[in-house]
């Protein structure tokens, strides 16, 4: 059986947040695959399917981001889910807006999502790194990632969950390259415009006096 699980924090007031794309990418899957409606348990909201051959729970916890590995714990725990056997869709700074990613274990890069996951169930997980750029400055990280997504967002969005939605069987069965390769060139959003500056004109240059020495004196001193 695998696990799925989506991070973000619960509440309209962060629906649309950066760091609510692994819920957004959840909510895709089961909409578009005609899952049943969410159950709420394990501290979190559940759906069940089946991708790939394999019997496939998704999880979304409610517990708010920095202690999601209790809602992970709980669930794997009554299924006797390992932690190699769960996939872990979240935000990534490190990573262009839109550009997707897949590895097994490593350290949480200061996400607190997957710090509070490895502190519960060990750090041998599977993470599905969905970019989302980083705002260039490490004060401004958590205004960042706790704002919604920029209009231009959309574009890439709604490009990389419907391809995530539609390629779930190498994702459940590890196939990283093949999940990678099944979502096709990543849509990366296209930097702001930079506003163009007119250059100033250069001054004329001086026009060449074609007056011989005679007329330059009689213009002069004939006034």
């Amino acid at each position: 059986m695998r696990l799925i699980v989506g991070l973000g924090n619960p509440g309209k007031k962060y629906a649309q947040n950066r760091h609510n794309i692994g819920f957004l990418a959840l909510e895709h899957i089961a909409k578009e695959h005609g899952l049943p409606d969410w159950r709420s348990k394990f501290q979190g909201h559940i759906a069940e399917g089946n991708f790939g051959g394999q019997k496939t729970l998704l999880l979304m916890p409610t517990t708010f981001m920095n202690v999601s590995g209790q809602s992970v714990q709980a669930a794997a725990k009554f299924y006797k889910i390992d932690a190699k056997d769960i996939i872990v869709l979240h935000d990534e700074l490190d990573l262009p807006p839109g550009k997707v990613k897949m590895k097994q274990g490593g350290g949480h890069a200061g996400h607190n999502g997957l710090r509070s996951i490895t502190q519960h169930i060990g750090a041998e997980f599977w993470r599905l790194r969905i970019g989302i750029g980083h705002p260039g400055d490490k004060s401004r990280v958590s205004g960042y990632v706790l704002s919604d997504f920029a209009k231009a967002d959309h574009d890439w969005i709604d490009t990389v969950l419907p391809a995530i939605s539609k390629n779930l069987d190498p994702l459940v069965n590890f196939d990283a390259a093949k999940f990678i390769q099944s979502l096709g060139p990543s849509k990366t959003a296209k930097p702001a415009p930079q506003k163009s500056i007119k250059p100033k004109a250069p001054p004329p240059e001086p026009e060449e006096d074609a007056r011989g020495p005679l007329q330059k004196l009689l213009d002069k001193f004939g006034k």
